[in-house]
């Protein structure tokens, strides 16, 4: 049975990240200078746009570049730098075909504990060790993939009760805790990049 997916706040956008891996990996991959929302209801534009119900990691990373782009750049734009991002999508597809099958549950499916899930989805294109620990924890938090020691090899993000990322997301009121906790993240950085008055 899917989890229930409350990430992109919108019904059939949820709907598809609940019952497809590579939907929830894309959603990932697009969470960064947009909103999170925007974000995860990417993977159903760009499902809609090729014509599909679902994602396949073959079919786009067999996808004409350009005409690719062209999916995510038509309005609404699929992200705030939607060529960019287009590029990284398809990098990603392409290794998961290489790598995976085209597989996406895959990469977490035979995981023998949080260590190499944690591994094998920094070597994703795209995914730095904060994103991949934030994946590792919503795996964990609502897909219920929680291999040994799943939790630690997820940092801060894989804490009970707390609300730090898109992993603590399960509907509006997260979500604004969410946002607050990072509101408040920004204006620490900010006080601490202020340089001090003699």
């Amino acid at each position: 049975m899917s989890p229930e997916i409350h990430l992109a706040q919108q019904p059939e956008a949820d709907e598809l990240l609940g019952r497809s891996p590579l939907a929830a990996l894309v959603g990932m991959l697009l969470d960064q200078q947009v909103p999170m929302e925007w974000a995860f209801s990417g993977p159903y534009t760009i499902a809609r746009r090729m014509g599909h119900d679902d994602l396949d990691a073959a079919a786009i990373a067999a996808y004409d570049p350009e005409g690719f782009a062209g999916l995510l750049k038509e309005k609404p734009a699929v992200h705030r730098y939607p060529g960019s991002m287009a590029q990284r999508v398809q990098q990603l597809c392409r290794y998961l075909v290489d790598e995976y099958g085209g597989d996406a549950a895959a990469v977490w499916r035979d995981a023998a504990d949080g260590a190499e899930l944690l591994a094998r989805l920094k070597a994703l294109p795209g995914f730095g060790e904060q994103k991949a620990r934030i994946f590792l924890a919503l795996l964990g938090k609502q897909y219920g993939v929680r291999p040994k020691g799943w939790r630690e090899a997820a940092g801060a993000y894989g804490e009970q009760g707390s609300y730090r990322s898109a992993a603590d997301i399960t509907g509006p009121e997260s979500l604004a805790k969410v946002r607050a906790y990072k509101q408040a993240q920004k204006q620490e950085l900010k006080k601490q990049q202020k340089p001090e008055r003699a």
